[in-house]
């Protein structure tokens, strides 16, 4: 019995990652199969990740067969899973969605503000290409879509793709849990934490270990400054009032909302010094494919763990596992919300704690949001609604709206002057707005 895994974006960096996963899981997750596929753009890359990960798999001596192909139409013929990682535009175009903000006085950042609906902007038409593919050539083929903004791009598929069978992942939550056994002192599997919220601003209610309630301890061990922040984040650490006031758990892209000012004086320091993260990326990457090309290499190098993608593996593994499987144990992914936060449209996408079958993934109920965040992940969601509006519209009037009603950039005249200029720099990748480009 063949089980193919398609890896859409298979020349990242961070595909390592999967290969890894994949193997480490081979005995329940019996994959016969993976294809990685990317764009002409990223051939060479392909490539050199393609070749590590065949040795990688031949040193496991795992009877797994590895192709690779810029033919993704062919690579999804029979494919059973799709994990999708794709960065429209390459690290040349985060560079511009962090340095145009940030040369305005706006947090410039990948996934959060102007640079993060631009990201939308330009990935959404892809994935609304890829998710039709899917539909017609592998109709019952998961879709577990990594591509970030992931909750702007899974809410979009989910309601306005042919394919509903996609499930959106992120690194963030795993990160949190297991960050959170380091400060307890516990193994991860000990831990669970009650996700409320919507990705990337998703809070962590209560927090049990082996069933018993640690809350307390944990946000007193964050007021005593302990980091939990993946490697793309700085920590600017949390304030006792902060912690007290709240009794939530924050996720580490909370700095961008309640910390902006100094995110940003930090962020403008470092952009000054030293460039943007993309820049920073892009040397990181450099010095990571020059090992990958090392023909001696038949390992994921500890270096990846410097971008910012821990767990990445372990996230998308183990989703696929507990589908394969039909294990109905509890994951947190990005689905619909179906009732699990009441305050929520059922059909709106939140990040949550979910059952995982066979079926995909069912929500957990959560309750309401609590009061204290209520206002702001309302916000959030009728931001993100925007955002996915203009992406599918190409209006630019939709797209002034989404950015005029971001946290942050929320400025009339700001938002227009971010517009235009990210409109202008981004205007190959955005094919819905060649009326407002042209």
């Amino acid at each position: 019995m063949s089980l193919k895994i398609v890896v859409i974006g298979g020349g990242s960096s961070y595909t390592p990652e999967i290969i890894e996963g994949i193997i480490r899981r081979h005995d329940s997750l019996p994959v016969t199969d993976i294809v990685l596929v990317d764009v002409e753009n990223g051939k060479d890359k392909l490539q050199v990740v393609g070749e590590l990960s065949k040795r990688m798999i031949l040193k496991s001596g795992k009877p797994i067969n590895l192709t690779w192909t810029l033919d993704r139409k062919q690579a999804l013929i029979g494919a059973d899973f799709v994990s999708t990682q794709i960065r429209v535009g390459g690290l040349e175009a985060r560079a511009k969605d962090e340095r145009i903000p940030l040369s305005h006085g706006f947090i410039g950042q990948e996934t959060n503000g102007a640079g993060g609906i631009f990201k939308a902007f330009r990935t959404i038409p892809v994935m609304m290409e890829m998710a039709e593919d899917i539909h017609h050539i592998c109709p019952e083929a998961w879709m577990i879509n990594f591509t970030n903004p992931a909750g702007i791009i899974t809410e979009t598929l989910l309601k306005h793709s042919a394919h509903d069978k996609v499930i959106g992942v992120c690194n963030i939550p795993f990160n949190m849990r297991h960050s959170t056994a380091e400060i307890l002192d516990v193994s991860p599997e000990e831990v669970e934490i009650e996700f409320v919220g919507i990705n990337h601003f998703v809070f962590g209610k209560k927090v049990t270990v082996n069933g018993l309630d640690y809350t307390e301890e944990v946000l007193n061990k964050l007021k005593q400054g302990l980091d939990y922040s993946p490697a793309n984040i700085v920590n600017l650490g949390w304030s006792s009032t902060f912690i007290d006031a709240t009794k939530l758990l924050p996720n580490p892209y909370h700095q961008y909302y309640f910390q902006t000012k100094e995110v940003l004086a930090k962020d403008i320091k470092a952009f000054n010094e030293n460039g943007t993260r993309a820049e920073n990326v892009q040397e990181l990457e450099k010095s990571l494919f020059e090992l990958y090309q090392n023909p001696n290499l038949n390992d994921k190098p500890k270096e990846l763990e410097e971008r910012g993608g821990a767990f990445y593996s372990d996230v998308a593994c183990s989703l696929m596992n507990s589908i394969y499987n039909n294990k109905k144990d509890v994951q947190t992914v990005n689905t619909f919300n179906n009732g699990a936060i009441p305050d929520l449209p059922y059909d709106a996408v939140i990040e949550t704690n979910c059952i995982i079958s066979k079926n995909g993934a069912k929500p957990i109920s959560v309750g309401p949001l609590p009061s204290v965040i209520k206002g702001v992940v309302y916000q959030m969601k009728a931001f993100e609604e925007l955002v996915i509006k203009a992406g599918l519209s190409g209006n630019y009037n939709d797209a002034y709206n989404a950015m005029i009603m971001n946290p942050l950039v929320s400025d009339e005249k700001g938002s227009k002057i971010l517009l235009d200029e990210l409109l202008k720099a981004h205007k190959d990748y955005l094919p819905q707005f060649e009326e407002e480009t042209g």
